[in-house]
Parts: C-alpha cells; sequence; structure tokens
C-alpha cells in the first residue's frame, strides 16, 4: 500500500515566513493597525481571515478583512520571483518520490502565489498533488486540510506523515489523525510544536533527507504492514 508525505510549503519547504511577516506587519500598518512582528509570526500558517482574526478580533467588516488581505497579497507579490526555497527541499521531494511515498502540498497559498511557490522548490515531477485551504471550509488548525490532500491520493491517516514548521500545522495534522513531524526552518521553537503534536522535530529539509537516507524517522523507517 502506498504513503502519504503531505508538506504544508511556506516556512517548511520555502523560506518565506518572514517575508509574510513583513508584508503582514505592513499591511497592518497602512490601514491604521499596530501589530508586532512577533505577534504575526507566531500567528503565520493560518489563512489570511483566519490570521486577521487571530490578530485583531473578529469584529472587523468583511470590506476591511477584505482589503488587509488584498493589500498583503499585492506586497508579497513583489517577491514572487525570487523566493528561495530551503536547501534540498526539491531534492527531498524527489527522494521521497523515488523511495514510493506519495508526495502532497498543503497549502493556503492559490493561482500565481502557488505557482511561485513551485516554481522555487523545483519538484513538480515528485508532487502528485496539491491541496489549497481555499478547497474547504476550515483551514489549519482544522484538520480538513489534511483529510482533503489526503483524499486527493486515496490514502488513510494511518499511512500518512504530515511535515510543517508551526502549530496550526502540527495541531492539523494531530486531529486529522496523521503521524506529525515539526521543522524548525520556519522559526518556531521546538517545545511549541512539540506541545502541539509534533512526533519528532528537525532542522530543515537537509535534516530529513539526511534521516530518510539513513532509514530513520517517520519517512525513513520501513512502510507498516498492510492490515
Amino acid at each position: 500500500m502506498e504513503r502519504a508525505a503531505v508538506f504544508d510549503v511556506d516556512g517548511t519547504l520555502v523560506d518565506t515566513n518572514h517575508l509574510h511577516v513583513t508584508t503582514w506587519w505592513e499591511a497592518f500598518r497602512q490601514a491604521g493597525h499596530h501589530v508586532s512582528m512577533h505577534a504575526i509570526h507566531r500567528s503565520v500558517g493560518l489563512g489570511s481571515t483566519d490570521l486577521i482574526a487571530h490578530l485583531l478580533g473578529d469584529n472587523l467588516e468583511d470590506e476591511e478583512v477584505a482589503a488587509l488581505s488584498a493589500a498583503h497579497k499585492a506586497l508579497y507579490g513583489a517577491y514572487f520571483d525570487r523566493l528561495p526555497a530551503f536547501e534540498d527541499a526539491g531534492r527531498l521531494l524527489k527522494r521521497l518520490d523515488a523511495a514510493g511515498w506519495t508526495v502532497v502540498l498543503a497549502t493556503s497559498a492559490g493561482g500565481t502565489e502557488l505557482s511561485a511557490l513551485r516554481r522555487a522548490i523545483d519538484a513538480d515531477d515528485a508532487i502528485r498533488a496539491t491541496a489549497s485551504a481555499d478547497d474547504v471550509e476550515a483551514g489549519k488548525p482544522a484538520p480538513e486540510p489534511v483529510h482533503h490532500a489526503l483524499d486527493l491520493v486515496g490514502i488513510p491517516p494511518e499511512r500518512a506523515v504530515f511535515v510543517g514548521d508551526t502549530v496550526w500545522d502540527m495541531r492539523a495534522g494531530t486531529r486529522a489523525g496523521v503521524t506529525c513531524v515539526g521543522v524548525l526552518c520556519g522559526g518556531i521553537p521546538r517545545a511549541s510544536l512539540e506541545d502541539a503534536g509534533a512526533d519528532t522535530v528537525y532542522r530543515d529539509p537537509v535534516h530529513l533527507l539526511t534521516s530518510l537516507e539513513e532509514g530513520s524517522g517517520p519517512l525513513g523507517r520501513p512502510a507498516p504492514p498492510a492490515e
């Protein structure tokens, strides 16, 4: 039976979290909201609407939420032609594909942003499907994005590993019933990821690739027998 390796993208495969922090900070500032970069960083990983509600409360008018999201999108879009993948991110996905894993992306990005992220990763041949938070009613930390990713490839949660860099990723994966792997390259502390449900934590894609090639960790261990 196949196994699924589901990956978050921002902060996990592509080094974009601090770009998101800066552009959200500027979007809030332009609208007259003073939000610390630290608070924004801890909120990255939520979808735009949820991030705004988490930081500003849920009493804003729909028009203001839409304007803030549009401002962030425009500011962040200036970087689309030079988004930096983490070292060995693409190689990791290709190695997993060669080892028999079904590689799926689970991200809140879509459209031109998702295209830019995939160009940065440069591993399209290894990616079997992409699930966006826009395809579900509730984004992370709800389990729906992970369930949707697995539904796209027809693999059950007990045969899946979800790799992410935020507490929202770990909570979503835990609620979805998958094995959760955290990475530190998004800037969230190890303890926070473990408290949110990470089974193991690695530094970055390079560290994950090493564990895979050494046959250790959730991605390197042999597949469990089919029931």
